[in-house]
């Protein structure tokens, strides 16, 4: 059952993926604008078949421009499932960077404590459960306007377990657009 919800949860990723990131705007300290980003990704997934299902989630984030190709920061996420099985909640938090090779290429690693609430709906049962991620990965920028850039790549959770994790899979794609760098 855990699988139902990692595999609707790794389509959401695949069906809508929205990444935003912005600069604070703030008062000019030496000529310079604020180093602090925001943002965060969105996410809508729908399965069909016989246990169909809808999950939603979004993992919001801020972030600080140590120079002007690396950038770390805190991220959260928030994700519910819900199918003719398994419902379920996910809250995490963790920390990130990222590393951008000369506004063309970046390199991310994110990490991740999932709290994890499951409802087995067939036999009514309830697990509570923490899961660690390591994701490691990078990608291409597209350059779209003078601070907006199409983000396209790949995360690979390093920590996963195939026996032991409730997600389906250790590989994320992602496709975002950022904004403000």
């Amino acid at each position: 059952m855990k699988k139902i919800i990692a595999t609707s949860l790794f389509f959401s990723v695949l069906l809508v993926h929205a990444q935003i990131g912005t600069r604070i705007p703030s008062a000019k300290i030496g000529g310079g604008e604020s180093n602090w980003t925001f943002g965060g990704y969105a996410g809508l997934g729908l399965a069909s078949g016989s246990g169909g299902g809808t999950s939603i989630y979004i993992t919001p984030r801020i972030g600080y421009k140590i120079t002007d190709n690396f950038e770390m920061g805190v991220s959260g996420n928030f994700t519910w499932s819900n199918s003719k099985y398994i419902s379920s909640t996910m809250v995490g938090v963790g920390p990130f960077a990222n590393v951008y090779f000369g506004r063309s290429f970046y390199l991310t690693g994110m990490f991740q404590e999932y709290f994890i609430n499951q409802k087995d709906k067939y036999y009514n049962e309830k697990y509570n459960t923490d899961e660690a991620v390591l994701y490691l990965g990078g990608g291409y920028m597209q350059r779209i306007s003078d601070r907006v850039y199409m983000q396209v790549g790949a995360m690979y959770n390093v920590l996963y377990k195939e026996d032991k994790s409730v997600f389906s899979g250790g590989l994320i794609p992602n496709i975002g657009i950022v904004y403000g760098l």
